[in-house]
């Protein structure tokens, strides 16, 4: 039985290695580092920084992550990065959250496999619940936050915001990114792999002829800064998921999320929340238990929680951003996505 168990666990790690760290992972580390490396300070301050408006920031933050076609996973690097850069607490958790959440290519996805009505409810409420967390965190951190811009007031005010090389190199690592997700969306895994492949091949041979090799090596050094910290963290997280879902009974799901109470979605919820998704993943998964009788409402908020947060996801956020924000995040969105799996499933569908 133990061994049974732990095999779920490995199973989960061997998939999530395989199927994962090549094409999501890699080039969301070397963004990350990229975003640190290359882009002027004062840029993120402007827009996404704790001196910026929110009416400006918070669309900024969830409008550009609806073209993220990442995991719960792999958006912390991007996120972390702003925020290591200067970015304000409460746009980098809407990244955070939207990204993986409501992306393009997921809410088109979910639109084939469980319908449109499904796909638009998806993506207004992570609209709607990203603004509410952004809100949240705000509050929650504002002193905190004034009192970083005040230590940080004596670096260095870079008078370009960035290079044009520098902005080719970063949309090169961009699109090695989303390629593999947006070019290659049936098919063996490994044409995702090829495309991965020749697309940074690229981005590394501009980077060799037009990038100085001191500024490589540092965008290299703080590309494995966020490995160190956050990889260790999310194979741990993707184990114990693992071990969870061989564990759980599928006869307790079919049992407990019928209909659209209150409770079905607090339940869907949380499943998402422990559970692991990689993006569109998350929508067979769903429509499986919705044929198996599992309520609309608690479907949306599993649609919700489970790509917007997973517990590799917890554990890393606690570690780069601090227990103190991860448990007001995590609680927020729990809250959040069982009350519009609720709303929804009883005043709308």
């Amino acid at each position: 039985m133990l061994l049974e168990i732990l095999s779920g666990g490995l199973i989960a790690l061997k998939e999530y290695i395989a199927l994962h760290v090549v094409t999501c992972l890699i080039p969301a580390f070397l963004l990350a580092g990229g975003i640190i490396a290359f882009t002027s300070r004062d840029t993120i301050l402007k827009y996404l920084g704790a001196k910026a408006k929110n009416i400006i920031s918070f669309p900024i933050a969830a409008i550009s992550s609806i073209f993220i076609a990442v995991c719960s996973c792999t958006v912390i690097p991007v996120s972390a990065g702003i925020y290591r850069k200067g970015g304000a607490i409460a746009p980098a958790f809407i990244l955070l959250w939207v990204a993986p959440a409501s992306n393009l290519l997921a809410v088109i996805y979910t639109g084939n496999i469980i319908g449109y009505d499904m796909a638009i409810v998806r993506i207004i409420t992570a609209f709607i619940t990203a603004f509410v967390m952004g809100t949240v965190m705000y509050l929650s951190f504002h002193k905190e936050e004034t009192e970083r811009i005040i230590e940080e007031k004596g670096g260095n005010n870079d008078k370009k915001i960035i290079a044009g090389k520098d902005i080719i190199l970063l949309l090169l690592i961009l699109f090695s990114l989303l390629s593999p997700n947006y070019l290659i969306t049936k098919g063996p895994y490994l044409h995702k792999v090829y495309v991965f492949a020749m697309s940074i091949s690229i981005t590394f041979l501009y980077a060799c002829f037009a990038i100085k090799k001191d500024r490589i090596s540092n965008w290299l050094k703080e590309t494995w800064w966020f490995v160190k910290l956050i990889f260790p963290l999310l194979l741990l997280g993707v184990f114990i998921v693992g071990i969870i879902g061989r564990i759980l009974p599928r006869e307790w799901i079919e049992h407990w999320l019928g209909g659209n109470s209150l409770r079905s979605s607090f339940l869907a919820t949380l499943i998402g929340a422990v559970s692991y998704f990689a993006t569109m993943t998350e929508a067979p998964f769903v429509d499986t238990l919705m044929k198996l009788g599992m309520g609309k409402g608690p479907a949306l908020a599993l649609l919700l929680s489970g790509p917007g947060m997973s517990l590799p996801n917890m554990l890393a956020i606690i570690k780069v951003f601090g227990l103190k924000k991860a448990l007001v995040y995590i609680i927020t969105m729990i809250i959040l996505a069982t009350l519009s799996g609720w709303l929804w499933g009883n005043y709308i569908f």
